[in-house]
């Protein structure tokens, strides 16, 4: 069973992230990078999860609730964290293939990551909500402090992309970095939160 408004918003989102004019920006711009890879994984791909998530966990895809939400989540940091160090995001804010990779890798471990939290059957309801709410914790965890580190830094880590208009390179990072704590951090600690108050409700007094 899909939710159809749900996927279509997905899909919506994630055309005019990838269509609009945010990846014409991010050859020159680190906040629009960021603003492009938030919309992407913490906006796009948890409607586009709400939407299929029912269907994927009836069929049984989503079988261990153990062992699957540890797999993904160190999935999400490898590919989230390699992307962003210094080479690889010189290569996708320089080549459209590069970018094109790495929007599609993290648009496919993001939906890894919310389809364990929000897929379930209504007989795994509670033993899924729990084990989303580990997935959604420990990535909201690793985003919040790659945004610190980011945010944080006392110089420009990839200055050398750096020719917005307007803004020096270490303001346009920090304003990245704030994105991705705001956007990125507080979304997937929301989602957690909500997954953790299910578990707590549905557990026996």
């Amino acid at each position: 069973m899909i939710d159809r408004a749900l996927t279509i918003a997905g899909i919506v989102v994630l055309l005019l992230a990838w269509a609009g004019p945010l990846p014409g920006m991010v050859a020159g711009s680190f906040a629009a990078h960021m603003t492009l890879h938030m919309v992407v994984v913490g906006i796009g791909v948890p409607l586009l999860a709400a939407g299929i998530g029912p269907l994927v966990a009836q069929r049984g895809w989503l079988g261990s609730q153990l062992a699957l939400p540890i797999a993904v989540s160190v999935l999400d940091l490898v590919v989230v964290w390699g992307w962003h160090a210094p080479a690889l995001h010189h290569a996708s804010r320089s080549l459209p293939w590069a970018l094109a990779i790495e929007q599609a890798s993290f648009a496919i471990v993001s939906l890894l990551v919310w389809l364990v939290a929000l897929g379930s059957t209504s007989q795994t309801r509670q033993s899924a909500a729990l084990a989303g709410a580990m997935a959604l914790f420990f990535t909201s965890m690793h985003m919040t402090l790659l945004g610190a580190l980011i945010g944080l830094a006392p110089r420009s880590i990839y200055e050398h992309l750096h020719h917005a208009g307007g803004l020096p390179a270490l303001v346009d990072q920090q304003l990245g970095g704030v994105i991705m704590l705001g956007i990125g951090g507080v979304i997937y600690l929301a989602g957690g939160l909500v997954l953790m108050a299910r578990v707590l409700q549905r557990a026996p007094s």
